[in-house]
């Protein structure tokens, strides 16, 4: 079981402002996952991977592909209150679920 989350590299968020866009997408994904999941993900050490994608584009590219597995997503807006001048999409966050399941989606992308 793991999570993944899926980061904008276009945006070049500070250190500080990318780590709370990811404790956003985690913890809404993880709420979204049925109990049981979530439970087996956590007692496993709640496995997290953390991605890089280049662009809104791909990031909603990423999206529909885990929403057509039928795998709970977490696209994260920040509000633009303090980095960014205007609200602003994130990142995605996939899972957590079955690592075969996230892998077929999230395979080719590479480690932040």
């Amino acid at each position: 079981m793991k999570q993944a989350i899926l980061i904008r590299q276009d945006l070049r968020m500070p250190k500080g402002k990318l780590a709370a866009q990811v404790a956003h997408a985690s913890l809404e994904a993880a709420l979204k996952t049925h109990a049981k999941k979530r439970s087996a993900w956590l007692k496993e050490g709640g496995k997290k991977i953390i991605l890089k994608v280049n662009s809104l584009k791909e990031l909603l590219y990423y999206q529909k592909k885990a929403e057509k597995l039928k795998l709970k997503t977490a696209l994260i807006r920040d509000a633009g209150l303090t980095f960014f001048k205007k609200p602003t999409v994130t990142c995605l966050a996939i899972g957590p679920d079955k690592d075969e399941k996230i892998d077929k989606i999230t395979s080719k992308l590479k480690l932040l």
